[in-house]
């Protein structure tokens, strides 16, 4: 294993401040936050309807979340000890002394303030209910790893992701164009919030040795590292067997289909968890990010142009 001094030596030579909070917010999991943009905007282009300045920010709100969760992890999981020398995924910047604990929950704050304020717009221009929903995604984002019981640490991070990344990302970005919710956004919450829910499992398959030592319950950790190659190839079979389902339903013309020409990605991913372990997975979870986004162009694509 990788000696964590060395990490940070190597890691910290001519790191920038402003180096160390790009590193902090993972760009890598910002599809996650994108994805369920996308295909909203292709649904409420689809539906006739969609406005730049409130698709804008909502796509803000979103990535803003997103990154203000990922300072809020980088510093919280250090403090709880989850993240030590002994960690095997990418380098989170407080564990590595790139910057003070202090310093990243000033940037978390500054990033949930920044969405709120995107928020208030969204809400004045689509609906006060808005408030609401940003208000409970943000508490949710700081439950995830922090308060006494946190999301991450209880096995309860898996729904969470499926939630607000699929359904009230989705919904919520089709709300503010239509003020209202077509099937297909329910529809086309599923598989999106089924992708988002597998690149936290290739990370908790891969941490499932540190997570457990740090009192980390993930479902890897309760049940094992096969119920977690499982349950991520279940999501990935839920994500591509969902498309033909919406189709033929005829919520969405044939072009929504066009995502299933990425499932030999998806199976050498799943393969890929079956057979490796420890670092060797970082390339795994990267990949499956990658599907994500490629799957919610094509969606969104074959939403938006080809609807029956």
């Amino acid at each position: 294993m990788t000696d964590g001094r060395a990490r940070v030596t190597e890691a910290g030579g001519g790191v920038t401040r402003a180096r160390a909070l790009l590193l902090a917010a993972r760009p890598r999991t910002l599809p996650a936050a994108l994805a369920p943009v996308l295909v909203g905007w292709a649904i409420a282009f689809a539906e006739g309807s969609l406005r730049a300045l409130p698709a804008l920010a909502t796509l803000l709100v979103a990535l803003l979340i997103q990154v203000g969760t990922n300072y809020v992890n980088d510093v919280l999981d250090f403090e709880r000890g989850a993240d030590t020398a002994a960690r095997v995924g990418p380098l989170r910047v407080t564990q590595a002394g790139l910057l003070s604990p202090r310093a990243v929950k000033l940037a978390a704050a500054t990033a949930f303030g920044l969405a709120a304020v995107a928020g208030i717009y969204l809400a004045a221009v689509a609906g006060w209910a808005l408030l609401i929903v940003g208000a409970v995604s943000i508490v949710a984002a700081l439950a995830y790893t922090g308060g006494p019981s946190p999301l991450a640490y209880n096995g309860l991070a898996d729904p969470f992701v499926m939630i607000f990344f699929g359904f009230v990302a989705v919904c919520g970005t089709v709300y503010v164009q239509l003020g209202q919710l077509p099937a297909l956004a329910f529809a086309a919450s599923l598989p999106i919030g089924a992708l988002a829910t597998a690149i936290l499992v290739v990370n908790n398959v891969r941490d499932a040795a540190t997570d457990a030592v740090a009192g980390r319950r993930t479902l890897p950790v309760r049940f094992g590292r096969r119920f977690g190659v499982l349950e991520y190839t279940g999501l990935l079979v839920l994500a591509f067997a969902t498309l033909p389902v919406i189709v033929a339903a005829g919520l969405a013309g044939p072009w929504g289909l066009a995502p299933l020409v990425l499932a030999p990605l998806a199976f050498r991913l799943a393969r890929s968890l079956v057979r490796d372990e420890g670092p060797a997975l970082n390339a795994t979870l990267a990949g499956t990010g990658r599907l994500l986004l490629l799957f919610a162009i094509l969606f969104a694509a074959g939403i938006a142009f080809g609807r029956a």
